[in-house]
């Protein structure tokens, strides 16, 4: 059975920035949920932040760019918290390896999980194009990532992958 790795916050865990969840009802996510598919997971929290905690988003850049050290992630205090993101991101890749995950439902605009949009650097709450740090490490892995509104596109490809 081929394991899916989600973000945690969607399926209503208050792991977020906030102390909130981002829960995300669809009837996919509830059936593998049963099935015993699904591995959730919090990269920030995994990287060692609490909860709460400032929020943070990627400066000149995106998740690429952190990985490769070009770009950082800072809190809108201007603390780096690059190396917690790398570290989220480097379990996430861990476990997904560990456990056979081959995709990953992740939650768009976050700098661990954005997969089109994240934040743009200013906190000004305007989006700009790229993927959070997760994101880009499972990416660069071979692991294809969809977000919360690609649940029906991320079923098709696991049906596509099971059957093959």
């Amino acid at each position: 059975m081929v394991k899916v790795l989600v973000s945690a916050c969607l399926l209503g865990e208050k792991v977020r920035y906030d102390g909130k969840d981002a829960s995300v009802t669809h009837p996919i996510l509830t059936r593998w949920h049963r099935e015993g598919r699904l591995i959730l997971f919090c990269p920030e929290v995994a990287g060692g932040l609490p909860v709460p905690r400032p929020p943070a988003e990627i400066v000149q850049g995106n998740g690429h760019d952190v990985i490769t050290g070009k770009s950082a992630v800072v809190t809108w205090k201007g603390e780096d918290v690059t190396r917690y993101f790398l570290e989220g991101a480097r379990r996430a890749l861990s476990i997904a390896i560990a456990d056979g995950v081959r995709l990953a439902i992740l939650k768009e605009k976050s700098p661990s999980c954005g997969k089109y949009w994240i934040y743009d650097g200013h906190f000004s709450g305007n989006s700009r194009e790229g993927p959070g740090v997760t994101t880009a490490m499972l990416q660069n892995a071979g692991i294809r990532v969809f977000n919360e509104k690609e649940i029906e596109r991320a079923e098709a490809y696991l049906r596509e992958l099971e059957s093959s």
